[in-house]
């Protein structure tokens, strides 16, 4: 596959980055039991959807975050948003419907963090290139050919869509020792929602 640097990418579908006129939505934390359903893809692609994905850019940007997935505001629908560059917020926005990976190649080990779980990062072992087609706003489809941040960024969303968090890749000794962490800071009454996020896909 070529680099996705060559590539013309989808545009961001009119997107404006504008922090004054922000809606943001809450992410939900693990162990919400809504990361954890597979979620259904979208029949439509209407104002409603539109609005969703403005939704969830605010919400990625602000968090901060390069990705942002449907289930993880609570919304059960196929929708992704990427931006691996933070520097140009909007130039580079992927807003994403149904999109599915229809070619891996190599692996890569890359850390991961995610905005749902907070206070964790680790090593995840994924394909180091991908091929994935979805639909965009204007009701195009389009093929995406990708490596480096954008590729891990991808599969990572995608997994959030199938009910997958980055930690059901890790090893079962770090994913237990986190949840063991995560339900002692719950009895404790710490509010995962108030734990500052690092950077994160």
């Amino acid at each position: 596959m070529a680099s996705a640097a060559a590539l013309r990418l989808p545009a961001g579908g009119g997107f404006v980055y504008d922090p004054a006129a922000m809606a943001l939505r809450r992410i939900l934390k693990f162990p919400a039991p809504e990361l954890k359903k597979n979620a259904p893809e979208l029949g439509e692609i209407d104002g409603q959807v539109d609005e969703l994905l403005r939704d969830m850019a605010d919400t990625m940007y602000a968090a901060p975050g390069v990705g942002l997935a449907a289930p993880q505001i609570g919304v059960p629908a196929r929708a992704i948003t990427i931006d691996v560059d933070h520097e140009n917020p909007g130039k580079q926005l992927l807003r994403l419907i149904n999109p599915v990976i229809v070619e891996r190649d190599g692996t890569v080990l890359w850390e991961e963090a995610c905005l749902s779980v907070v206070d964790f990062a680790a090593e995840v072992r994924r394909s180091a290139k991908v091929l994935v087609k979805a639909w965009t706003l204007d009701q195009q489809e389009v093929a995406i050919e990708a490596d480096g941040l954008l590729a891990i960024a991808l599969q990572h969303e995608i997994d959030h869509l199938d009910g997958k968090l980055f930690i059901d890749r890790v090893s079962a000794l770090k994913r237990d020792s986190y949840k063991r962490r995560i339900r002692k800071m719950i009895r404790d009454g710490v509010s995962l929602d108030e734990l500052p996020s690092r950077p994160a896909i």
